[in-house]
């Protein structure tokens, strides 16, 4: 029973951050990307992706090894249709990703830089998408938790 409630805690925990994290980086990305920006955009990015990993680990670990057991999830379409929603998550978190470590590698290298407003708004484009997909994601937590649509 501690297990479960460790590992509940964690889970929660980690998704809260996450989601703390993908609303700095919404944030930040509404104004001028200039270097420093950029600079704080990717250490906020590190902790996400961070936030992220630690939430699917816990995920896994609970399902795995929780009150309910492995057999519970493993046999719902629910389980399967949340895990696969964080894994659209993870997709459209790679492009800002790529972007954001490749703008910091040039404002390391060139005085002045900043982004470019249409980069600027793609990025902001995925992070949109990132919240909105990830919004659901706890929806399909609750039915699964609760044994519904099963």
């Amino acid at each position: 029973m501690w297990l479960d409630a460790i590992l509940a805690y964690l889970h929660y925990t980690a998704v809260f951050v996450l989601f703390a994290f993908l609303t700095v980086e919404v944030v930040l990305a509404r104004g001028h990307l200039d270097a420093r920006a950029v600079g704080m955009l990717a250490r906020v990015d590190l902790w996400y992706v961070g936030a992220t990993v630690v939430a699917l680990v816990t995920g896994f670990s609970r399902a795995l090894w929780g009150a309910k057991g492995w057999a519970f999830y493993s046999g719902d379409w629910v389980f399967h249709a949340k895990v696969g929603l964080f894994l659209v998550v993870a997709g459209l978190a790679i492009p800002p990703t790529v972007a954001i470590l490749r703008w910091n590698r040039r404002a390391a290298a060139e005085a002045g830089f900043a982004v470019a407003e249409e980069e600027r708004s793609r990025l902001r484009r995925y992070l949109m998408w990132e919240v909105h997909v990830a919004a659901l994601i706890p929806i399909f937590a609750v039915v699964m938790a609760r044994g519904l649509l099963r």
